[in-house]
């Protein structure tokens, strides 16, 4: 019950993050470690080929994904590039929703995203939706960002997208990936088209039964939604990381190769079109935000 309890607490931390000083980051550092004890079971033996963990809840008007995961990229790596609104960008741009983002200002910083269809779009076909940037804490022990979106597009609202860490040994972190985003009657009736329509088939990560054959039977629905696009950011977060031990002049390329292909490690919940064609066009949506 205690770790359980202490679990618990490290996935409604967003909720308290925004509080944070020194005193709140001991305890935020001290949640996260707990969380971490806690997952080692579920870190060794999972779907996911990989120490991941995902959770996801529906309320009557918010959706909500959690990730906790360790990553092989070192803190003091993960602290340096994500401390920025520009890396922040450089993450965002990868999965499929995202046209163009761009960084603004300074204290708060302003990430300006447009979001639209998984395929090529006009930007004046998009969405615009500005995240105030803010860094909670850069410590040596714990560092934690927030990103908040006061509307989004159909209807939806409060967008938070929250990451923490820790230090782990041997050169790697220990990750806290929270997505968030509440609705109202419009959003409600837009998912409900989609989910009838194009989203109809697509599942999430979580398995809430097996069927005859024993084969697993996922999450779907709003829940099933949550889920890819929680994975989807931290797969960005991941591939971000991972690009910046390559030369300068060969980073893109390799972030957007490396995310494509670890989407492409879930085909069932995250495959939406091929390498090429994905490939084209994000360099397409790079070359016009660089612009």
């Amino acid at each position: 019950m205690k770790g359980a309890l202490n679990l618990l607490a490290s996935v409604l931390l967003a909720n308290i993050v925004p509080q944070a000083g020194a005193a709140a980051d001991s305890s935020a550092a001290a949640s996260l470690r707990s969380a971490y004890a806690e997952l080692q079971p579920r870190f060794h033996d999972n779907a996911f080929g990989r120490p991941l963990h995902l959770d996801s809840r529906e309320a009557p008007s918010e959706l909500k994904g959690d990730i906790h995961a360790v990553v092989e990229h070192p803190f003091a790596r993960v602290r340096e590039s994500l401390s920025h609104a520009e890396g922040w960008c450089d993450v965002l741009i990868l999965p499929f929703n995202t046209k163009r983002c761009e960084a603004a200002g300074r204290d708060p910083a302003l990430l300006i995203v447009h979001v639209g269809r998984k395929s090529d779009q006009p930007l004046d076909r998009t969405v615009r939706v500005d995240f105030p940037f803010r860094l909670m804490a850069s410590g040596p022990d714990y560092f934690a960002v927030v990103l908040n979106a006061e509307s989004g597009p159909y209807g939806t609202r409060d967008y938070r997208i929250v990451l923490e860490a820790i230090p782990l040994d041997k050169g790697r972190t220990f990750l806290h990936l929270s997505y968030s985003y509440g609705f109202g009657m419009t959003a409600k009736l837009a998912t409900r088209t989609y989910l009838a329509t194009t989203g109809r088939s697509k599942v999430g990560f979580t398995v809430v039964d097996r069927d005859a054959g024993g084969n697993p039977v996922y999450v779907a629905g709003v829940r099933g939604m949550i889920e890819r696009n929680t994975m989807r950011y931290f797969l960005a977060i991941d591939s971000y990381l991972g690009s910046l031990l390559a030369p300068p002049e060969s980073r893109v390329e390799k972030r957007l190769g490396d995310w494509f292909a670890a989407s492409e490690r879930y085909p069932r919940q995250l495959h939406e079109m091929e390498r090429e064609d994905y490939l084209a066009m994000k360099r397409k949506e790079i070359r016009r935000g660089d612009g």
